[in-house]
């Protein structure tokens, strides 16, 4: 098996990629990568010295690709499927590119901000930092949920590169400020995305990792 993908299975970003594998039963093997271990993180810093997960390892290539957008582009290319991820059309692709930097970006990103200072310890929290993320990801999710309206799918008419990004960051989006009643279009479009099999099977490897999860 050529494939190894770098990551841990709680892990948003990594869930972004995994979707893309399941979605094409693309054949790959699990590395799991434990930041909290110094050999893990050295071993995965000698990998990718920027460290973020995850990181795709094509053996049969010789090639390292880092970046969740990156690597959907490689499988895209080099690993096609049933589902292509990024259309051929430049107007549409444009659009995917699009909606997976919003979802990355400004769902993602502020997300994170939110959970991880939940995890700092007193006298050394952000709450300023926590107000300005959940001020920019209710923006997002307030444009995010308008132009969901009437629509099954963030860019073209079937799942794509931006539904990729769009599951993990929702998911977890819904767990620091949750989407039923204030964006209802966005609810249903997550309820869509766990029914999807590969999301399904990406949360049911999560969820022995859940407890890890702060809630507060």
């Amino acid at each position: 098996m050529s494939l190894v993908f770098h990551g841990h299975p709680l892990a948003s970003f990594c869930w972004k990629v995994q979707v893309a594998l399941y979605e094409n039963e693309t054949p790959f093997s699990w590395k799991v990568v434990d930041l909290g271990d110094p050999d893990s993180r050295a071993d995965f810093a000698a990998l990718w010295p920027i460290a973020k997960m995850p990181v795709l390892v094509d053996e049969a290539r010789g090639e390292v690709v880092p970046e969740t957008g990156i690597i959907i582009d490689y499988l895209d290319l080099h690993y096609p499927g049933r589902v292509r991820f990024v259309p051929e059309d430049p107007d549409l692709a444009r659009a995917a590119r699009f909606w997976d930097r919003v979802c990355d970006n400004y769902l993602q990103l502020p997300m994170q901000k939110i959970v991880l200072d939940r995890l700092r310890p007193e006298g050394r929290k952000d709450p300023q930092g926590v107000e300005e993320a959940r001020t920019l990801l209710a923006t997002a999710l307030a444009y995010l949920d308008r132009h969901m309206h009437g629509k099954a799918w963030l860019a073209g008419e079937g799942l794509g590169l931006a539904d990729c990004a769009a599951a993990p960051a929702l998911y977890y989006a819904d767990k620091v400020m949750p989407l039923a009643g204030a964006f209802p279009n966005a609810a249903l479009y997550l309820e869509r995305l766990k029914g999807r099999p590969s999301f399904a099977r990406v949360l049911a490897e999560a969820e022995p990792y859940f407890q890890y999860f702060p809630t507060e």
